[in-house]
């Protein structure tokens, strides 16, 4: 049998595994060597749990960030996402040399089946809603969505998965043309396709109105496996009938069962159905949270440092007599880890997974002799009385994922906003931004003496710390353009008309300090 689950930003349904930073924090990295072992981590943990298939990673291209997947996307350019397409090596396992493009490789048993998604286009829907349609010529659709599909189809990637989405008004899920022509023929994909969660349902508006036609469209589109998580007797029952009346010919199944097996053939299945229990110990283990920490600080962007170049604030002194750390983000776990976590949508607070947050971290960081105050969001008058050193304001979007995650105005959430005011009006302040994209910064701008986007890093909290505090320095670069308001929206690098707040691969950089200062 096989199983697959999202671990989608390390094995991240799993009480105490890894939470890695979210693709949009990887995208800024530009390492794609760091996401290889990312994803040789995650295939460690997904195995020690007896799981041998992921749907990862996710290669959209998100060119518009009202969407509420784009944090699921490492950039708006096609180059990079290519570049991190380097994860399906880590999962997989290295090619052999002489293997045949296009076959599906999975190296052993400390290595699982990866999948490549959505084909295609997901990230090129109208106004970024989720699961839309996505208007693009065919040289667009070809430049911008689908190099991620053939760097990871030479990588020997076992499966695609088809997006929700539609390409000029048709839907993927019964698009023979790019499913069967396109994929399996001119791309010469061998491993299978795969349909998303109900997907097949959604060919038709109202979802399942009429099964018998998405199941016929569905499966003559090309996809080979369907999940259908519900109503699986009444899938089967149809797809017998559609074949018994040569609506679907055996040739078609044929087709799909060749390419199932040629998958579970290349995972080992047949020769080792069952979980290796020797491989527990990897879940959650110390090399990975290390991998995760160094991820996290290799993530993270400096927009803002000071006024000018001579005056930096950032690496702040670990020794200080009072300083503050403020903010809903700065001691919530659930929060620093966003979608995708424990829960499909996330969650709040710090007792669902093991893990460092960001305050745990700043007090770990500094000098012992340093009085920390944590207060989640202070008035004026609290700040302006204790005469705080300076201040670290976490503020950011709350956890969501997928269509709950649409958003057109892109604004900080009400209390992070003020909590930023508050807070920077009246002392030096850091605002770390924990966020799946870019948020309308500019009002609070001229306030904040630093800024920094944090992306959702994950359970690994000291990795901002580390880079704060200037144990490590700031290298990340913005994987995406940061606007200066969502009308300008979709607004991508390269565009006729860019007019950003922050350009795409904007990024300051410090230096390391030093131990002796």
């Amino acid at each position: 049998m096989i199983y697959g689950i999202d671990a989608v930003h390390g094995h991240n349904n799993v009480y105490k595994a890894t939470i890695f930073p979210h693709n949009v924090g990887l995208g800024a990295t530009r390492d794609k060597d760091l996401v290889k072992r990312i994803g040789a981590a995650t295939a460690l943990e997904a195995r020690a749990t007896g799981i041998p298939y992921v749907f990862a990673p996710c290669i959209a291209v998100c060119r518009d960030p009202r969407w509420g997947r784009c944090y699921e996307s490492y950039s708006e350019d096609p180059k990079i996402v290519q570049e991190m397409t380097e994860i399906i090596v880590g999962l997989q396992g290295d090619i052999p040399a002489n293997a045949a493009k296009g076959v599906p490789h999975v190296g052993g048993n400390t290595k699982v089946a990866a999948c490549a998604k959505h084909f295609v286009g997901d990230g090129g829907t109208t106004n970024g809603i989720n699961e839309n349609n996505t208007v693009a010529g065919w040289h667009e659709l070809l430049s911008i969505h689908m190099p991620g599909y053939y760097q990871s189809i030479i990588k020997g990637v076992s499966t695609v998965m088809v997006s929700y989405s539609s390409y000029n008004g048709v839907k993927m899920h019964a698009s023979h043309k790019l499913v069967t022509k396109f994929l399996k023929g001119t791309l010469n994909f061998r491993g299978f396709v795969i349909s998303d969660w109900q997907g097949i349902d959604k060919i038709t508006y109202p979802q399942h109105a009429n099964y018998t036609h998405s199941v016929l469209y569905g499966v003559k589109a090309g996809i080979d496996m369907i999940m259908v998580p519900l109503n699986h007797t009444e899938f089967i029952d149809i797809l017998t009938s559609l074949v018994n009346n040569n609506f679907i010919p055996m040739s078609r199944i044929n087709d799909a069962v060749r390419r199932i097996l040629r998958v579970k053939f290349s995972m080992g299945l047949f020769e080792n159905p069952m979980a290796d229990l020797s491989l527990g110990a990897h879940l959650g283990s110390q090399a990975h949270r290390d991998l995760a920490r160094e991820a996290v600080r290799k993530s993270l962007v400096l927009l803002k440092n000071g006024g000018d170049a001579d005056s930096p604030v950032l690496p702040l002194p670990k020794k200080a007599s009072k300083i503050l750390v403020a903010g809903s983000h700065a001691d919530n776990l659930g929060y620093q880890c966003g979608g995708w976590t424990i829960a499909w949508q996330g969650l709040n607070g710090n007792n669902h997974t093991a893990g460092t947050t960001i305050l745990s971290a700043i007090s770990t960081a500094v000098d012992p002799s340093t009085e920390i105050v944590y207060s989640e969001s202070p008035d004026e008058d609290f700040v302006r009385s204790n005469k705080f050193d300076y201040a670290v304001v976490v503020v950011g979007e709350y956890p969501y994922a997928e269509t709950a995650g649409d958003n057109l105005d892109l604004i900080i959430p009400e209390h992070g906003a003020d909590t930023i005011m508050h807070v920077c009006v009246n002392v030096k302040c850091v605002v770390v931004l924990v966020s799946g994209r870019p948020l309308v910064v500019g009002p609070y701008l001229s306030y904040m003496d630093a800024l920094v986007a944090a992306w959702l890093p994950g359970t690994e909290g000291q990795g901002v710390a580390d880079v704060l505090f200037g144990d490590y320095g700031f290298t990340g670069k913005l994987s995406r353009t940061w606007f200066k308001t969502p009308d300008q929206l979709p607004m991508n690098v390269g565009d006729q008309h860019y007019d950003p707040l922050f350009p795409f691969a904007h990024g300051l950089t410090t230096e390391p300090v030093t131990a002796s200062s």
